[in-house]
């Protein structure tokens, strides 16, 4: 009898150790590999700090061939006037979409490898260009001193978090006829913007433009000026 008590007990032990379990926590790092190309205008004199100028463009300039990035913007402009001032135009592959921490990247680089004016570092972009700079800004507001989103799209921006920008001068424009982008995404982020008490932040909407409403703001030496009279303060960049 006490043989088959041993047993049992033996039984339900094993038993007891079969169904145990455990449990954990397994920290990994997944990271992804993002190759942008970009193009680079330099001014004339590079001995004395200048201006930078982020252009980011639009959906028709992905690809691999970094002359599209000239069709529009500064590097259009470029081709006929002069801007004493760096000019950086990251490109977006064909199947990718823009990935802000590595324009942010590119950004870092260009600035340490040459004679920027770190308190006057300025974000355009057209389009789906106009989107990332728009969160290019909210990712690091400290960098720019001023933005400037053409027919951006403003869909997946924190609108509750624009209050981090409200202290950098922007203009926003957008044309009236737009049938890409909805002009009300301009209008509304706007409004967020208008919300936090900035002094400093226009709507430019254009009546007779549609989604491009880039080429008369870019093609004109008057954002250019404007840009190049915000100076950036308080900085600990």
């Amino acid at each position: 009898m006490k043989y088959k008590i041993t047993l049992l007990i033996l039984f339900f032990s094993v038993l007891s150790f079969a169904q145990s379990e455990t449990t954990g926590k397994l920290k990994t790092v997944i990271v992804t590999h993002y190759e942008v190309g970009y193009a680079l205008h330099k001014p004339a004199n590079t001995k004395e700090k200048k201006p930078l100028i982020v252009f980011i463009s639009g959906d028709g300039e992905k690809g691999t061939d970094i002359e599209k990035v000239k069709i529009h913007g500064p590097l259009k402009y470029l081709k006929t006037h002069d801007l004493d001032a760096y000019v950086l135009a990251p490109q977006c592959k064909e199947d990718e979409d823009w990935d802000i921490e590595s324009i942010y990247q590119l950004i870092t680089k260009i600035r340490k490898e040459n004679n920027i004016d770190s308190n006057r570092i300025y974000v355009t972009g057209l389009s789906s260009g106009g989107w990332a700079a728009w969160n290019l800004a909210l990712s690091h507001p400290d960098m720019f001193a001023a933005i400037v989103p053409i027919s951006g799209f403003v869909d997946l921006i924190p609108l509750e978090k624009v209050c981090k920008i409200a202290s950098i001068p922007t203009r926003i424009y957008h044309g009236l006829l737009d049938d890409v982008v909805n002009v009300d995404y301009a209008v509304t982020v706007y409004k967020e913007l208008k919300k936090c008490k900035t002094n400093d932040v226009r709507l430019i909407i254009f009546d007779d433009a549609g989604h491009d409403s880039w080429t008369r703001v870019y093609d004109n030496p008057e954002i250019y000026d404007w840009m190049f009279k915000q100076i950036k303060t308080n900085t600990n960049k």
